[in-house]
């Protein structure tokens, strides 16, 4: 079989280059081996993870409730309902991206790919499952193929031991869970599980939580998560894990702890590794660095002029919205437009609760690249709103360069934080100053207005707290 552009693939990454291209007047066909679309995002990540992330704060809020003289009782969970609740979302999600791709006249092989050289892929099979084609040459490839959890050999022992896809097949509700890794995927997971029932012990070699984000928007989230889990060691290794056939026991080595302790279940979620050791890539002219993942320039190519790149398989930061924002560059570069990949704000958000959120610049990469900044933060226990809501932990912080006053990264903790970010995106893709928000009027009583009385501590003319402006010496 032979096609015009080729996607290796089929997630948020490969769906949207595949379904952009077929808009622009392209034959496109992906090839994934899973029997839906939707890539680790929607079948075994984002969306199921957000799914039962949403049951967990229903519960959560049932029992803050209590404050306000409303009395739940304790929550009766059906386990074998909320599986199939999750899974009819991933269903529906699913058929609607199959049928998306059957307008657009989009082919679909159910294969794996492996290059045979530059513009020809070996298709193998599933087992039982039968080929039209066992070969696909083309004359564009677009790789995004994505990344799989990493983890290591002597952590691989047994069902009891799992990954964040297992972890998401919510086979029960463990009493114990331990959790190895501090970072969002692990805390997550956590939360879910927490809310469920389990006791949750977390363990973390670093010295705190979710390394790579500002502190100041940790820590409601870790004094939050150090009531809601049993433990949270930090500064502490697994040295060992031992299936004993009805748990798992764990050896930790830490400052807090050393001993140790049995579980039901444990989940490893220490990152995710790029899949580019499975691609037969040897045989094409594409470059890897030293972690796997692909290098691609501004445009998304490759060192082999046939060959685009997406995704996780590219690189970090590991998100689908970046994915699928590098799938139309690929796809407009491919067409001969001039087109590049060249974000000035990327968002993260954690989807614990409360919630992180961040994009542009943070506080502590700023310091790493000895870049001048101020920060304006706005505490929520000053919004009217959050008092509302019983949730005033959170935070809106600006960072902002001192002469131009131009927006250079925003974060924020608290609940919604992932809905309110996407301003700041737009704020600094536009190159917006701090007065730009501050003068913008946003609708009160809301958690957006956080943004420009943000903008206000600037000048040190905020409302509702008293912070003048320091002078400078």
């Amino acid at each position: 079989m032979h096609t015009e552009l080729a996607i290796l693939g089929g997630g948020p990454g490969g769906y949207a280059a595949a379904f952009l291209a077929a808009d622009l007047g392209m034959q496109a066909t992906i090839i994934d081996q899973s029997p839906s679309l939707g890539g680790t995002c929607l079948l075994r990540g984002c969306i199921p993870s957000k799914a039962l992330l949403h049951a967990a704060r229903v519960i959560s809020e049932s029992r803050e409730m209590a404050d306000w003289g409303i009395d739940f009782g304790q929550p009766k969970i059906d386990i074998d309902a909320l599986r199939a609740r999750k899974d009819k979302i991933i269903s529906t999600l699913t058929g609607g991206l199959a049928a998306l791709a059957k307008k657009r006249n989009v082919n679909i092989l159910r294969a794996r790919g492996v290059f045979e050289h530059s513009t020809r892929l070996r298709l193998e099979a599933e087992d039982g499952v039968s080929l039209e084609y066992n070969a696909l040459t083309f004359d564009h490839m677009i790789v995004a193929a994505g990344s799989r959890p990493a983890i290591p050999g002597i952590f691989q022992l047994s069902d009891r031991v799992m990954d964040s896809s297992g972890a998401l097949q919510l086979r029960d509700i463990p009493e114990t869970l331990l959790i190895v890794g501090g970072g969002y995927i692990g805390l997550e997971m956590g939360t879910v599980y927490a809310q469920l029932g389990s006791k949750v012990t977390v363990v973390e070699m670093l010295d705190d939580l979710l390394p790579g984000a500002d502190r100041d928007l940790v820590r409601p989230l870790k004094k939050r998560l150090m009531n809601l889990f049993e433990n949270i060691h930090l500064k502490t290794k697994v040295a060992s894990l031992t299936d004993t056939g009805s748990a798992v026991e764990a050896a930790l080595e830490g400052e807090a702890f050393t001993g140790t302790q049995t579980f039901d279940r444990a989940l490893i979620s220490i990152g995710r590794r790029p899949n580019s050791d499975r691609l037969g890539l040897d045989t094409t002219k594409v470059q890897l660095d030293e972690q796997g993942f692909i290098q691609v320039d501004a445009q998304m190519r490759t060192a082999d002029k046939r060959i685009c790149a997406i995704g996780d398989i590219v690189g970090n930061p590991m998100l689908a919205h970046k994915a699928s924002r590098e799938a139309k560059v690929a796809v407009e570069v491919i067409k001969g437009e001039p087109s590049a990949f060249s974000p000035q704000a990327i968002p993260a958000v954690i989807f614990t609760d409360p919630e992180i959120a961040w994009a542009g610049l943070t506080e502590e990469q700023a310091k790493i690249d000895g870049i001048k900044y101020e920060v304006a933060a706005y505490p929520w226990a000053a919004s009217g709103r959050a008092q509302a809501l019983g949730r005033t932990e959170g935070l809106t912080k600006l960072l902002i360069e001192p002469d131009s006053q131009r927006i250079l990264g925003a974060g924020l903790v608290g609940v919604g934080a992932g809905e309110l970010i996407g301003e700041a995106v737009l704020a600094i893709e536009m190159g917006c100053e701090v007065r730009d928000i501050a003068e913008s009027i946003h609708p009160h009583p809301t958690m957006s207005e956080t943004y420009p009385n943000a903008s206000e501590v600037f000048f040190g003319l905020a409302t509702e707290i008293y912070k003048p402006k320091r002078k400078k010496k």
